[in-house]
């Protein structure tokens, strides 16, 4: 997994979702102000459900420390429609099929489930700079109180 103080590659494409719209943009395109990037694994299911609940709830106090806040997954753009709409979510909803900002992050982990083995991204959370260096990562989220979690964590960069 990539560490604070190394600069993350930026230059690649996902589709965004926000204010009900989706459209595709370069990566660095997000890097607007500090940014705080929550990955997680799939809408509609339970700790991943938690983790934005918290999120969400505590959104406008992250951006009013400075930063921009963005949530990853492997969801398609229109299920993100349907889960930011659902879940009231005012902050961007990535979607990220191909796993490119897991790729840049070196945060491709092994993961079993029901016996099976595959490899995926790590649920975790990233701390990048304007131009794309780590300024702090939370490599296992506390899915109950992920916002508590990363508020600590931009604490500690000030």
């Amino acid at each position: 997994m990539i560490t604070p103080g190394k600069k993350l590659g930026t230059n690649f494409k996902l589709t965004v979702v926000a204010d009900g719209t989706a459209r595709e943009v370069a990566f660095q395109d997000l890097l607007t102000r500090r940014t705080i990037v929550s990955v997680y694994m799939k809408n509609n299911t339970g700790s991943c459900d938690k983790q934005n609940d918290a999120l969400a709830a505590h959104a406008a106090e992250i951006a009013k420390a400075g930063y921009n806040l963005v949530a990853i997954s492997r969801d398609t753009p229109g299920s993100h429609l349907k889960y930011a709409a659902k879940k009231k979510i005012g902050f961007p909803l990535v979607s990220d099929p191909k796993d490119l900002f897991a790729q840049a992050a070196d945060s491709i982990v092994e993961k079993s489930m029901y016996g099976k083995r595959y490899f995926g991204p790590a649920r975790a959370a990233f701390v990048l700079d304007t131009d794309g260096t780590v300024l702090a990562v939370a490599e296992k989220v506390d899915t109950a109180d992920h916002a508590a979690q990363l508020k600590a964590l931009i604490a500690g960069l000030k």
